[in-house]
């Protein structure tokens, strides 16, 4: 069975951050934190959240799907549902497959004819797989071309290519990230830059990691020239439903982001929170105000998801809760060990590798949108 590491759903974070439309200042309960060299200094988590209607044109719920490049799991949570609708089961089921590829040598990636199929002429997604952000060398693919190597200093320094110390260095520089445009002029076949890049790749440094790799639109026939030179296999993503009964649900408008997501991560890791307040040193409940209900839905998606299934999957989820006249939640979890988080930034592992977003939406077509990262990572946008 193909598997990926999980991760925490989410932590109260010591950073917050409310938007609102127009925007609102940034609320940060870090006392006495407001420089962001400040806040690097002390260990947290990043929360943002937004909230608005899709009927607003300024909501960005789409682009930061969007901005969310590399996606392991999708969780859903319906409220008086006791099996899928057939509409979201079919979309759930529908999701593109992805490719798993074996000890893939990176600098095949640097290979004209899949350059030309694949990376110029669609959107690529690539990610070595089971490799340790924290501990070793890993390597991305993004859909606008930008090949991402994290590498530790040794890597660095064999490979011989222009690059930044990590952010996520702590008392010496021990880790380096090479990030380079694939589409760039200056990185087209033959020229200066290419050459040397290949060079490192292929003598120097001959990196080889498996590697997870899917493209929008289609994927087989545009990564033929890559498959075909590798030892790769075919996967699904692995769809899970499981029907929850006697459910305790708090009021999406009383509660606050901590409390709801506290909440949430408690649901979908079948935490009850019924304990009562004597039983134990520490216990977690429901908070109030809270409804109960007889039965709810939980769905999950695994493997690698590409934005765009997850686009569909949030019109099927908007079309359902105004129908039903209900709410209902939506996260997604990236990679804890991608080197990239939103849009591209830098992604650090340290304690959890967290980088995820939650988005709940109401039948009244309002939503709360709450993006989370790790300590260290940059804000998401």
């Amino acid at each position: 069975m193909f598997q990926f590491a999980s991760g925490f759903l989410a932590l109260p974070p010591a950073c917050f951050k409310v938007r609102t439309f127009p925007e609102a200042p940034c609320l940060r309960s870090c006392r006495n934190c407001v420089r962001m060299q400040d806040l690097s200094r002390c260990h947290r988590n990043l929360l943002v959240c937004e909230r608005s209607s899709f009927q607003n044109e300024k909501n960005r719920v789409s682009a930061q799907v969007e901005q969310m490049h590399f996606n392991y799991k999708v969780s859903l949570l319906l409220p008086d549902c006791s099996s899928a609708p057939s509409h979201l089961d079919e979309t759930l089921k529908s999701f593109n497959s992805f490719y798993l590829i074996k000890k893939l040598p990176i600098y095949k990636l640097l290979n004209e004819n899949f350059l030309r199929s694949a990376v110029y002429n669609g959107s690529v997604y690539g990610l070595s797989h089971q490799t340790r952000i924290d501990e070793d060398n890993c390597v991305s693919l993004m859909p606008n071309g930008i090949l991402t190597l994290s590498l530790d200093k040794d890597s660095f320094e064999l490979l011989g290519f222009e690059g930044k110390p990590s952010r996520f260095n702590h008392r010496r520089r021990s880790r380096f990230v090479v990030t380079v445009n694939l589409t760039d002029s200056c990185m087209a076949p033959g020229r200066r830059n290419y050459l040397r890049l290949l060079e490192g790749l292929k003598s120097r440094l001959p990196l080889q990691t498996d590697f997870l790799l899917s493209h929008h639109p289609g994927g087989g026939a545009s990564l033929h020239p890559l498959l075909s030179c590798c030892d790769w296999s075919e996967h699904q993503p692995e769809v899970k439903f499981h029907s929850l009964t006697n459910v305790s649900f708090p009021v999406p408008e009383s509660c606050d982001p901590h409390s709801f997501l506290q909440w949430l991560g408690a649901v979908e890791a079948g935490v009850s929170g019924e304990n009562s307040s004597n039983s134990f040193l520490s216990s977690l409940i429901c908070p109030e105000p809270k409804t109960q209900t007889n039965c709810a839905l939980s769905a999950c998606v695994s493997g690698m998801l590409l934005p765009q299934d997850i686009q569909r999957l949030i019109g099927q989820l908007r079309s359902h809760v105004e129908q039903v006249q209900s709410w209902a939640v939506l996260t997604v979890h990236g990679f804890a060990d991608s080197p990239v988080s939103w849009g591209g930034r830098e992604h650090g592992f340290l304690r959890g590798g967290e980088n995820f977003y939650s988005l709940l939406m109401s039948h009244d077509h309002t939503y709360h949108l709450h993006l989370a990262a790790g300590a260290h990572d940059a804000c998401p946008p």
